[in-house]
């Protein structure tokens, strides 16, 4: 699903447009973000693409939803 990523200081932030969802990431798999998992404040998983380290934010992407509530 479609999901934009910013960054506010030194915190992601994960806005998915289909369900007026904007929640923090809470953890992830690897530091930057970019190709591994990452996980927002309610709970969702999200696998994130592979991306340069120094790509430039707000971008909207595909991430893959792989757990954590209904969709």
């Amino acid at each position: 699903m479609k999901v934009m990523v910013r960054k506010k200081g030194e915190v992601y932030e994960i806005y998915v447009p289909k369900k007026d969802l904007e929640e923090n990431v809470v953890e992830m798999e690897k530091e930057g973000l970019w190709g591994g998992w990452a996980k927002i404040a309610n709970g969702w998983t999200f696998a994130m693409p592979e991306m340069p380290p120094d790509t430039r934010l707000p971008i909207t992407v595909e991430a893959r939803k792989i757990g954590g509530g209904d969709e």
